[in-house]
């Protein structure tokens, strides 16, 4: 037989099929990896108004509804616990923001008050006021998925922005202040 006579080879398709699915699955992850919080799912409620806000009383603290979101200034709203172990990473951040003026509502979600009372009472409070989500129905109205999370709300209610985790000094300065500078 000729050379010219022999079939030529084929590569079967199987053969062929996992290195393309592997390559998909890493530019799929590669692509993943370059959002700014690869943990953060998005929320449907930025650019919508904040759900209504109810409440219970935690201790003797202020308690907060849905009009404290509309007093023409921006506000932070942060559910936190105190079994949460991010939530005290978080709170120096938040103690700086109180500091520099911004107003920070507090969720306490699915707590035992005498621990959340104890926990502001160890780190401090840097809530203007705060309420106690006890079955997570306002978590759930929110889209929280887990604590901390913490929502800027202009001064018309409307949410502008959603950080999910901790309140780290990478999400103030990368995140939140040039949201906050926007909203001036």
């Amino acid at each position: 037989m000729s050379e010219d006579s022999q079939p030529k080879k084929k590569i079967p398709v199987l053969m062929i099929l996992p290195p393309l699915l592997f390559a998909g699955l890493a530019a799929l992850f590669l692509w993943g990896m370059q959002r700014d919080n690869p943990d953060e799912l998005p929320s449907a409620l930025v650019g919508q108004q904040a759900p209504e806000v109810a409440l219970s009383q935690l201790g003797t603290k202020a308690l907060w509804g849905h009009a404290e979101l509309r007093q023409g200034k921006p506000t932070l709203v942060n559910f936190w616990a105190s079994w949460c172990g991010p939530c005290r990473v978080e709170h120096p951040n938040l103690a700086q923001l109180q500091a520099e003026g911004l107003t920070i509502l507090g969720v306490n979600y699915k707590d035992a008050p005498h621990n959340a009372l104890s926990f502001l009472e160890e780190l401090g409070d840097p809530y203007q006021a705060v309420g106690a989500d006890d079955a997570g129905r306002l978590a759930l109205n929110w889209g929280v998925y887990g604590v901390p999370e913490t929502y800027l709300i202009d001064g018309e209610g409307n949410v502008v922005l959603r950080i999910a985790g901790p309140v780290t000094q990478r999400e103030v300065e990368g995140r939140l202040r040039p949201a906050l500078d926007a909203l001036k």
